[in-house]
């Protein structure tokens, strides 16, 4: 099967040595023009979403956008940065509506067969015997608004023959639970290579990677949003509307409040499971300062520190 090579850098529109906050800026921007919740044309949208979190999950990561450089033009070799395998791999496998693109799949996905049948190249009477069929692992992109609600996603598998060269497709459902946690693995029974004489099939295991989202991130069950304010909002304390995965809330910022300081809502965050709780949200403060200011707020901020009866410096110790 083809695979095409995805220029990650051309995708986000970023430069092959550009730094790692620039390629995060970037991706912020670009997710907020694509992101299907706000596109006008939403399927295109969709698919131009997945692109970009594709090229953001391998440019993000140190090691993978090392990887992807060092493919260079050996990029087209099929098992070149094949990530997860320790053996031979027998049958090939491509999957379909998981969200990652062929590409992403053969060199960063880290998917894998395990669990090699003993009658693997072998010829004769052990090649008959029953053997289960070799576990699948691989990747599954997964959106938050997907995690909030839980999903039914219809996934393909081709499993290529190498010594034939035909390929078998299959398409199944796989059920995504509201809740589902970044790295955890999927279990789809009986979907992975099947089994010889007989013997059942093996399993799919799909690894979930929350899709990354302009205004929050996650750990685990909670979800974090980065909350820019102004200098004065920080010392004087603000009421401010705040974005959630349930829509925007209302959001007291305590006087005196410190850049990086979090502010907690309790039960805001993703669902655990069919409990009916969840977990909690963060605004992590970001106190920013204007680009720029006119001699008016100039004039304003001179008389703050003129007349101010805060030192930074009272406390110092000399040495």
């Amino acid at each position: 099967m083809a695979v095409e090579y995805k220029d990650y850098y051309a995708i986000l529109g970023v430069k092959r040595d550009c730094s790692t906050a620039e390629i995060k800026k970037a991706f912020r921007k670009l997710a907020r023009q694509y992101h299907p919740d706000v596109a006008v044309d939403k399927k295109a949208a969709e698919v131009k979403f997945k692109e970009i979190n594709e090229a953001n999950e391998v440019l993000r990561d140190p090691e993978k956008r090392k990887k992807y450089d060092e493919l260079g033009e050996d990029w087209q070799n099929p098992h070149a940065g094949r990530a997860g395998t320790d053996g031979p791999r027998g049958q090939d496998f491509n999957f379909g509506g998981t969200g990652f693109s062929d590409f992403f799949e053969q060199y960063f996905s880290g998917a894998s067969r395990y669990g090699f049948p003993e009658s693997q190249g072998r010829s004769g009477p052990s090649a008959t015997r029953k053997r289960r069929g070799s576990d699948i692992e691989g990747d599954i992109l997964v959106t938050l608004h997907e995690v909030m609600d839980g999903s039914v996603r219809p996934i393909s598998l081709q499993v290529t023959n190498p010594e034939n060269g035909i390929a078998t497709t299959h398409t199944f459902q796989v059920r995504i639970p509201a809740g589902v946690i970044d790295g955890k693995r999927i279990r789809v029974p009986a979907q992975g290579e099947p089994g010889t004489a007989g013997a059942p099939a093996g399993d799919l295991y799909l690894r979930v990677r929350h899709a990354a989202h302009p205004d929050f991130s996650t750990q685990g069950h909670d979800v974090f949003h980065v909350l820019e304010i102004a200098p004065w909002d920080a010392v004087l304390g603000a009421e401010l509307t705040v974005p959630t995965l349930d829509g925007p809330i209302k959001l007291r910022v305590p006087a005196g409040s410190e850049n990086e300081q979090q502010l907690r809502v309790r039960g805001r965050g993703l669902p655990r499971g069919t409990s009916g709780e969840r977990g909690d949200f963060f605004a992590c403060i970001s106190v920013v300062l204007p680009d720029k200011i006119t001699d008016a707020e100039r004039q304003l901020w001179e008389n703050l520190r003129d007349n101010s009866r805060f030192n930074p410096r009272a406390n110092t110790t000399k040495r």
